[in-house]
């Protein structure tokens, strides 16, 4: 109706269009091109904030439905998860991720099921040496400046969020731990900003973020600086939009890969999707792209049983569009991948 916008997604994305939109009656609209979109946004900052918060709660919708079609399972939102992701982190021997979790679990449910398990767990671990330090368990919320050595918990899925954040220097892991299996999401570099549904919709995490083992700088930005952002720096609110579009044309592309009913058929339009996210440049023949992901890691992100991976990635390891280097998936040709890609869809649809 009146005031509504669409086509946004694919405009800032600056991707081919996600949805299909008809006038169901007379309707006057008003057109912005992709280069006149930054404008608008940084002169308008109520619409782009209407634009950010609808975003955000497709995001959280689109998040919810793609953890039920994938992985089968709808999002943990109970706190008693922080105690399953602490016990998982204790059997991969990541001794400080599960302190936080156990930290995190014991001060919101100090009397729990699994209270007493949990306090024996954390001071069983501290007692071995591993420090947990209060600036990392509870970050100083007026420093908007946090600095991490090695591979550090920046939150837990299930945990209540008040920050955003922007990183300035390393890279970030975006998992969760489903059925004792960690699953991950993405991984994040420099310039990209993470944890912004839990700020605009004052809800839950539905995600787990880890810093990578070498140094990481976060920028921490609270509701407060948000808004104060919101009203002084208007190119982030261009930015944060453009980032939102991009997740959200990403998590459209996963529907379309979940509907794929080949387990490699999956594996490779999500490894192309990895690549179209990048924006590498797909005229040029025999541009490789080195991604960060494990073969295991593409399996769980396609929601391929587990039953059914071995398999699978055999299947994966023998296509002339993937090649395994070092543990990791390496893309040869990118612009052969993607249009292999876009086959097996087309395949699918006319099935």
């Amino acid at each position: 109706g009146p005031g509504d916008f669409l086509g946004v997604i694919a405009c800032m994305a600056h991707h081919s269009q996600i949805e299909t939109a008809v006038a169901v009656s007379d309707v006057v609209l008003i057109a912005v091109h992709y280069a006149q979109f930054p404008e608008l946004i940084e002169k308008n900052t109520p619409i782009a904030m209407k634009i950010i918060y609808s975003f955000s709660r497709k995001m959280r919708y689109l998040d919810e439905a793609l953890t039920r079609i994938t992985l089968k399972r709808n999002i943990e939102t109970d706190i008693s998860h922080l105690f399953t992701i602490g016990e998982y982190y204790l059997r991969m021997s990541k001794f400080e991720l599960a302190l936080y979790a156990y930290y995190h679990y014991l001060k919101e449910k100090p009397n729990g099921q699994f209270a007493e398990t949990a306090r024996k767990r954390f001071m069983a671990i501290k007692s071995t040496g591993v420090k947990a330090p209060i600036e990392m368990l509870e970050p100083d919320t007026k420093q908007m400046v946090r600095v991490y050595h090695g591979e550090s918990m920046i939150f837990c899925e299930c945990q209540s969020g008040t920050e955003l954040y922007i990183i300035q220097k390393g890279r970030v892991k975006i998992s969760k731990i489903v059925d004792n299996s960690e699953v991950l999401l993405a991984v994040l570099r420099e310039g990209d900003m993470f944890g912004e549904m839990a700020l605009l919709e004052n809800k839950p995490r539905s995600a787990t973020a880890i810093t990578a083992a070498e140094e990481c700088q976060l920028l921490a930005v609270n509701r407060q600086n948000f808004d104060l952002m919101v009203a002084t720096q208007p190119q982030l609110i261009s930015r944060l939009t453009t980032m939102l579009a991009d997740r959200l044309w990403s998590m459209y592309r996963q529907i379309d890969n979940a509907n794929l009913h080949d387990p490699l058929h999956k594996l490779i339009d999500i490894l192309a999707l990895q690549v179209e996210k990048t924006k590498i440049n797909l005229s040029q023949q025999n541009v490789q792209y080195q991604t960060d992901l494990t073969p295991y890691d593409l399996a769980n992100m396609c929601g391929i049983p587990k039953e059914q991976q071995a398999e699978s990635l055999i299947r994966l390891q023998s296509d002339s569009h993937v090649r395994f280097v070092n543990g990791k998936i390496l893309v040869p040709d990118c612009r052969e991948l993607v249009k292999q890609a876009a086959f097996y869809r087309k395949q699918n649809n006319n099935a």
